[in-house]
């Protein structure tokens, strides 16, 4: 097992066998085998030797050469000129000043490992430590190889040749390494550069978005300024917001086996449509009751509502706020429990309601957007005219442009004027508005001719 790990192998460049040489040279050194022994001492030794060695090449020494002379000499005892030649290498390059000239190189990779990391993620300080270290690190290299060019030179006739030609390759190779390094850092030094000139660019546009950013939202603090044209685009998103949450509420509903027919019937039965797909007017025409049932015509603010793109940011911002509370009704009133258990198999979201939370879903998302503009609606309206009211149309009242429009306009065009006075009224799709002289007609769904 012994002979094993000690058998010598092919000679290599690697540095580590030199290591390993000096090393067992100092455990030679250890226990006496020099010229200044006595001949008993090295018979002594000799004997010690072959009582724990029975085979003479298992001997330390015999381990230490590299040829087959070296072996020989070994095995006839003569193992007297390879310590004192190995003396002789140590008084040029010694153990010490290898072990520090690996140090050194091992420092320097470190150092150049450390310049890189400093880059991912950016860090000027970083880089500029690692910089003086690799620097640091390069010049003791210098300073190792000049130490041993002027232990070359001053005791080069006592140096063995193998060893200096060993030591010389080592020293070329570092030299390489040294200058690959000097070139990555070159390298690394004009990426810095460029990098940094970007990063500057890229502050500059910040800067520029985040002014942009004080200006939107300066000009969304700034109070809306109340009008009847700002009356009817209210008018007009609330009514296109029903019309929004009408199509996912019938779409999963139509998903979850529920009879469209028999549904739009329980909302107003035995109304004559011109087309099955008019049908969908009867869910919007029950959703805008929910919506505007229970008003209450009273002024309040809602520059705070409007100042968010997504109103499910304004419930989470004003979770106390008259808003907050108008949502979460509205959606009770709406959604049947039994709707929402077959939409979704549960009654989280009305469990989310019920807490004063609400749920950040897409199909709440839609419904949040509803409410919110009947709310606006009824807050505005109230804030131009406290006396503002909101009318109905009955069904079967006659058709009338002044205070109704019709819905079927929007999906086939003008209808003839005698036409839609001789038609009455099937459905009431959107209620309409009066404040003072403006009128913001009922939107309906009027029979078919016969």
């Amino acid at each position: 097992m012994e002979n094993a790990t000690f058998k010598p192998s092919k000679p290599s460049s690697n540095i580590s066998e030199i290591v390993s040489k000096f090393t067992k040279v100092c455990k030679l050194r250890s226990i006496g085998v020099f010229p200044s022994e006595t001949p008993n001492q090295k018979q002594h030794h000799h004997q010690h030797q072959s009582c724990h060695n029975p085979k003479n090449n298992t001997a330390p020494l015999v381990e230490e050469s590299s040829d087959d002379t070296e072996e020989k000499e070994c095995v006839s005892e003569k193992i007297h000129p390879q310590p004192i030649e190995v003396s002789s290498k140590s008084n040029v390059c010694g153990e010490g000043e290898i072990v520090k000239l690996f140090d050194t190189v091992s420092a320097l990779k470190f150092a150049y490992i450390q310049l890189q990391e400093a880059h991912i993620p950016y860090n000027p300080d970083k880089i500029i430590d690692a910089d003086q270290l690799v620097v640091a690190q390069l010049e003791s290299l210098c300073k190792i190889k000049r130490s041993y060019k002027e232990k070359q030179f001053t005791n080069k006739a006592e140096l063995d040749s193998s060893t200096c030609n060993h030591l010389q390759v080592e020293i070329e190779l570092s030299e390489k390494v040294l200058e690959d390094l000097k070139s990555q850092v070159k390298a690394k030094n004009s990426e810095i550069l460029r990098l940094q000139e970007v990063l500057q660019d890229l502050d500059l546009g910040n800067i520029g978005l985040v002014e942009k950013m004080r200006q939107i939202s300066l000009e969304k603090k700034i109070p809306t300024v109340l009008s009847i044209a700002t009356l009817e685009d209210a008018f007009i998103a609330a009514t296109k917001s029903i019309h929004d949450f009408a199509k996912p509420l019938i779409s999963l509903m139509k998903a979850s086996g529920w009879d469209l027919d028999q549904a739009a019937n329980s909302i107003e039965d035995a109304v004559v449509y011109s087309k099955r797909s008019h049908k969908k007017y009867a869910f919007e025409a029950f959703i805008a009751r929910r919506m505007f049932c229970g008003i209450e015509y009273k002024s309040y603010n809602v520059d705070e509502i409007m100042r968010f793109d997504n109103p499910i940011d304004a419930l989470t911002e004003y979770p106390n706020s008259d808003f907050a509370k108008f949502c979460g009704k509205k959606y009770l009133l709406v959604v049947h429990q039994l709707l929402e258990v077959s939409f979704f198999g549960n009654l989280y979201h009305r469990a989310f309601v019920l807490s004063g939370k609400h749920p950040r879903t897409p199909f709440y998302q839609i419904f949040a957007k509803m409410a919110k503009w009947v709310w606006v609606l009824q807050g505005i309206a109230a804030s131009i005219n406290p006396k503002a009211k909101l009318f109905t149309v009955k069904r079967g009242s006659k058709f009338s442009d002044v205070h109704m429009e019709s819905v079927e306009e929007d999906m086939e065009g003008a209808v003839e004027a005698d036409e839609q006075a001789m038609r009455r009224v099937e459905l009431m799709v959107m209620p309409g508005f009066q404040t003072g002289d403006t009128l913001l007609r009922s939107r309906v769904y009027l029979s078919k001719l016969k």
